[in-house]
């Protein structure tokens, strides 16, 4: 059993019942408090599993071959469940914002890192300098006028290369540019297939593909590191005496539920349904999916939504299998807003409905996301529009709620859904 299907079966059910309902509403405070400890819970298992990661990378290093690149594979898909989970505490929460570039920034122009097939890549962007700046064969790379040493692959010059130039494509850090290093590029179009980069890229000396495989294997560990240190450091901003968890407490009570609001509202509607899911379908385009390489991306958006339903929830069953619980948003609007709170539990029990439906097409084997956005796939199509539908009726709901119980929330918003005309068709 492969590790996307290992963990496409674990505790759903536990994760998405909605609780019954008390009549009486839970105070504000208790349910930030409770909103503030599965932050906590959750960072700390995203940090667990890039430490797990981290040993997985060290492994194939030490000893390159089928068997180590797959373990590592599977320890990269393994820690986006809990990664994936924690989106719900963006948008409203600047701490996490200021990080997340750095940790998930997507889509990347691989170029930048290491070497590409052209006749898939392209020779050149007009828009990106750094377009085919291969940093693992270059020793030295010109940023603008300045011509950077790059003898030294480390955490330091990948923090200079990334997005340099103010080019957001030009992603040099976070869990994107090591999906890249495991898998190498998809060069399967909307075809069935992933990345399939071969261990010997991180052999040392004899027997070494791709060229420049001590540069890439000082690529890989500078890069994991560097993300094992950023998880840490968000585990610690959520801890008690932490900057996101104080954040949150300087925050009077109104503006602390509007803060949980919005970021349900704007990872379900801006990110996930618009710029992750109806982009790529508009363009009918594998390069706007979230996990390109790896062909995750089922995985990704599904704990996306698992996040969101546990921040409703008030609760989170921990990978050690202890569960973090408290007073629940939920029932706080059940309470003074009770026509809303019902239909924003239909919504997102319908979202989850649809998003399962398209993670179930992914995990049966019958075909993986980019397929799905293909054009010309009805049934692939259909059942992702679908999902996308109900994201937006579950952020509609959202809305209703902050409107019922009178709190001020910006929800982000995406062209993809709000002016389709404005994105430009390819090809």
């Amino acid at each position: 059993m492969t590790a996307s299907r290992l963990i496409a079966s674990a505790g759903l059910a536990l994760a998405l019942a909605f609780p019954a309902l008390a009549q009486t509403a839970p105070a504000p405070k208790p349910v930030l408090d409770t909103y503030a400890a599965i932050a906590q819970a959750l960072f700390e298992d995203t940090h667990s599993e890039g430490r797990a990661l981290k040993r997985a990378v060290d492994a194939l290093l030490a000893a390159p071959s089928d068997a180590t690149l797959k373990a590592a594979r599977e320890a990269w898909i393994k820690a986006r469940v809990p990664y994936s989970q924690t989106e719900g505490f963006r948008f409203g929460n600047k701490a996490v914002d200021d990080w997340e570039g750095q940790v998930n920034a997507w889509p990347l122009d691989e170029g930048l890192i290491d070497y590409v097939d052209t006749a898939k890549y392209g020779e050149a962007s007009d828009e990106n300098p750094l377009f085919r700046a291969d940093v693992i064969a270059n020793r030295s790379i010109r940023i603008g006028r300045a011509q950077i040493d790059a003898a030294k692959i480390d955490k330091a010059l990948l923090l200079k290369l990334h997005e340099a130039q103010g080019v957001e494509a030009n992603v040099a850090t976070g869990y994107h540019a090591i999906e890249f290093l495991l898998w190498g590029q998809d060069l399967n179009g909307t075809g069935p297939g992933a990345g399939n980069r071969p261990a010997s890229d991180y052999v040392d000396g004899a027997g070494c593909t791709g060229g420049h495989c001590d540069r890439r294997r000082a690529y890989l560990t500078a890069v994991t590191n560097l993300l094992v240190d950023d998880l840490a450091g968000m585990a610690k901003s959520w801890a008690p005496g932490g900057r996101a968890r104080g954040d949150l407490a300087k925050k009077s009570e109104t503006e602390g539920l509007a803060t949980i609001l919005t970021g349900i509202g704007s990872l379900s509607y801006g990110e996930l349904a618009g710029e992750r899911m109806k982009l790529g379908l508009i363009l009918h385009d594998p390069e706007e999916e979230h996990d390109c390489f790896s062909d995750n991306t089922h995985n990704s958006h599904w704990y996306n939504q698992v996040g969101m339903v546990a921040i409703v929830n008030g609760r989170y069953a921990r990978t050690d299998g202890k569960v973090v619980e408290g007073p629940l948003l939920m029932a706080l609007a059940a309470a003074k807003a009770p026509e809303e709170a019902r239909r924003l539990e239909a919504a997102m029990t319908t979202a989850s409905d649809k998003l399962m439906a398209v993670k179930a097409r992914a995990d049966s084997g019958k075909e993986a996301y980019d397929q799905m956005i293909a054009e010309g796939n009805t049934e692939g199509n259909r059942l992702v529009q679908e999902a996308i539908d109900a994201l937006v009726a579950q952020t509609r709901a959202v809305e209703a709620v902050v409107a019922k119980l009178g709190l001020k929330v910006s929800v982000e918003g995406s062209d993809s859904l709000d002016a389709p005309a404005k994105v430009e068709k390819k090809g």
